[in-house]
């Protein structure tokens, strides 16, 4: 990678990394389809004037049916089922399961488009599956107080992730990142909102959870997903995706330094494994000739 492209990586891994620490902050008093709703909603409307200044627009309505399964994919249902999960779990555990996102996406890859699978991938998926069995082990009670259905939310989340990188490879290649980023958060929105109107909170939520789900909106969404598909046109999908590397360091370092999370044997450990899986699948480690 470039300079530039390593940069915007580190930026985007703090970004996305702020959006666990954010989504949990204000998830409680929203509740999940609400937030989301305007997660993805301010983040279209940040967006679309952007579009519309380069002559975007067309383009949007163009490639709608496959930008609404970006938007479901990338954005709708990954986006809630962790809006779910930090309710229970905390947003750095959510940030570590999260970094399992480029194994689905080498695995759908390769059921899905027969992209090949080295011998170095392979292991990596191995390991990340045993690196998520360490990091959930004590988590996997579904009845009472445990947080199975939370784990499975995250782990259903990256699964989402992965399908929409191979969605973007197949029917997105070479389609400008603007309208990839936008499209995905219109659509996104335009399929949460009867959800969002049925569930919102009857409650008004404080003035603190209204500036994190603004400030996820804006910096975590709409400009990390210009970001994320801008390196997708650049590196490609599975380059850009290792952005999930750094994303449990921030997410974890994000939590301690604001919300006083702790940060447990069990996670690094797991959160080890996993990246080191996530290396060999994605080709940024490789094994000895």
């Amino acid at each position: 990678m470039k300079p530039r492209d390593l940069f915007e990586l580190f930026l985007l891994a703090a970004l996305w990394g702020g959006s666990f620490l954010f989504t949990r902050i204000a998830v409680p008093e929203f509740g999940p389809f609400a937030l989301i709703e305007l997660r993805v909603g301010l983040a279209a409307l940040v967006l679309l004037p952007v579009l519309a200044v380069s002559g975007g627009l067309a383009q949007l309505w163009r490639r709608g049916p496959v930008l609404l399964v970006l938007g479901l994919t990338s954005s709708a249902l990954p986006f809630v089922l962790y809006a779910y999960a930090t309710l229970t779990v905390t947003a750095g555990f959510a940030a570590v399961v999260n970094a399992t996102t480029p194994l689905f996406t080498a695995l759908v890859a390769w059921l899905w488009l027969r992209d090949r699978l080295s011998a170095g991938a392979t292991l990596g998926l191995c390991a990340g599956v045993a690196g998520v069995v360490i990091l959930v082990w004590d988590k996997l009670a579904f009845g009472g107080e445990g947080a199975g259905l939370a784990v499975a939310a995250c782990l259903g989340a990256t699964l989402s992730y992965g399908i929409s990188a191979s969605i973007t490879k197949r029917y997105l290649t070479g389609a400008a990142p603007m309208v990839t980023a936008t499209g995905s958060q219109f659509y996104a929105a335009l399929l949460l909102a009867p959800l969002a109107l049925a569930y919102w909170p009857e409650q008004p939520p404080s003035s603190g959870s209204w500036m994190a789900g603004i400030l996820l909106a804006v910096l975590c969404t709409g400009l990390a997903f210009v970001l994320f598909f801008r390196l997708m046109a650049r590196v490609g999908p599975q380059r850009a995706v290792t952005v999930t590397l750094l994303i449990p360091v921030f997410g974890m370092l994000w939590g301690a330094l604001f919300i006083d999370e702790q940060v447990t044997l069990l996670m690094l450990v797991g959160s080890g494994i996993i990246l080191l899986g996530t290396g060999l699948a994605t080709g940024v480690v490789r094994l000895p000739r």
